[in-house]
């Protein structure tokens, strides 16, 4: 029997990078997965290879009413959801405080910090009914350490740490567990050629593992805060990163 046998999960920014992981892992551990994704044709591909487990819809992140829809849609196809995964998000661009325009930052907030407190509080009362549940949010080591020109991207990722403690408090007596992850440098599609030759000088040698990290080491991550072999872990936060933060 997998480690996720019989639960229900939604995962978003799944057509890629560590949500596809996610999808991929938690469904080979038995869940029933389902993906939410603004990149329709990637995200139905990913569902699609995968099989009768999992389920794609076209998602954005920062629309209630699209939230309120993949609940719905999750339901309907394999029941209550009672994991959430919320790892969609925008990529730094890095620009200095002075420089960065109202719509930038907007943009940021909304879809890095907005987008997860809309999946908390869509997937709560599912989770509440049927007697407990996981969400597990992605942030950014860069959350946890700063450097010029990333202070709207850390912003937002900052806040998710807030929104996942507090969280944490409130939904604990309810039996959902809500637990961070701080992800380093990972390779993913949203990594281009450019930005990895950047990252390979002058970031990868302030890794104590010096080397950037794999999508499929976040879902591994994800996988244990969302099993039963944490059932006792909630507020907890982990840098999967390396040891950069270190």
């Amino acid at each position: 029997m997998g480690r996720l046998e019989g639960k229900v999960a939604i995962i978003t920014g799944s057509a890629s990078g560590m949500g596809k992981a996610q999808m991929e892992l938690f469904a080979r551990e038995g869940a029933k997965v389902v993906g939410g994704d603004i990149s329709e044709g990637a995200g139905a591909e990913v569902a699609q290879n995968i099989g009768g487990a999992a389920a794609f819809l076209k998602h954005d992140v920062t629309s209630e009413e699209s939230w309120k829809h993949i609940v719905e849609f999750t339901t309907k196809t394999f029941g209550a959801p009672t994991v959430l995964s919320n790892t969609a998000g925008l990529p730094p661009d890095p620009v200095l405080i002075e420089d960065i325009s109202v719509e930038v930052f907007e943009r940021l907030y909304k879809v890095n910090q907005f987008g997860v407190f809309l999946g908390m509080k869509s997937v709560i009362p599912s989770m509440k009914a049927a007697g407990g549940g996981a969400i597990v949010n992605i942030s950014s080591a860069a959350a946890l350490k700063g450097a010029t020109g990333y202070s709207a991207y850390a912003a937002a990722k900052s806040a998710i740490r807030s929104l996942s403690r507090n969280g944490a408090v409130e939904l604990g007596p309810f039996g959902i567990r809500v637990n961070t992850i701080f992800p380093g440098a990972i390779k993913t599609p949203m990594v281009d050629e450019v930005q990895m030759k950047t990252v390979n000088e002058f970031m990868v040698p302030l890794i104590h593992l010096r080397r950037m990290g794999e999508a499929d080491e976040i879902a591994s991550v994800a996988l244990f805060l969302v099993s039963d072999d944490s059932s006792y872990v909630t507020a907890a936060e982990i840098p999967v990163d390396g040891g950069f933060v270190a």
